[in-house]
């Protein structure tokens, strides 16, 4: 699943529109929405956007003995 496909089912699933979260984290839904297209949302804008929804979002490394290096916003 790509970054945009989740952005998009988090909105779904949240019952907003992608063109209400751009404007809850800043932006225009137009350049908000060219960046879903060429998947280059950051990694500030995804903190921004678990925010606006309070939701946690987290990235991670897991390495081999199963211990993690994470990212979180909560």
């Amino acid at each position: 699943m790509t970054t945009a496909e989740m952005i998009k089912e988090l909105c779904e699933q949240m019952n907003i529109s992608v063109s209400e979260l751009a404007r809850r984290i800043g932006q225009t839904p137009q350049n908000f929405n060219k960046k879903l297209k060429r998947e280059t949302v950051t990694l500030d804008e995804l903190k921004a956007i678990a925010d606006v929804l309070c939701v946690k979002f987290e990235q991670a490394f897991i390495l081999p003995e199963m211990s993690a290096i994470k990212i979180e916003s909560s």
